[in-house]
């Protein structure tokens, strides 16, 4: 599975530090984790169950940044499914 245009909209924002964030994204129910400065690192995507668990695919997002602050690579890695 491929991340698309209009999602990668949605991730590239920055929300609150250190959260767990549920959201529905078209057909799709979802669930982030953010970092200390509020990016999203860890993505899961697909069917929310009765207890809030998402059933569906898994994603990482490397996010390196230089001493400066500039941003060296930033892309998702799909992880396989959940």
């Amino acid at each position: 599975m491929k991340i698309g245009e209009k999602l990668l909209k949605h991730l590239s924002k920055k929300y609150a530090p250190l959260d767990r964030i549920a959201f529905s994204f078209e057909r799709y129910d979802g669930v982030m984790k953010t970092d200390e400065d509020g990016n999203p690192i860890l993505l899961f995507l697909g069917q929310a169950t009765a207890t809030g668990d998402i059933r569906g695919h898994r994603f990482t997002r490397v996010l390196r940044k230089s001493a400066e602050g500039g941003i060296l690579k930033d892309h998702w890695d799909y992880k396989g499914k959940v």
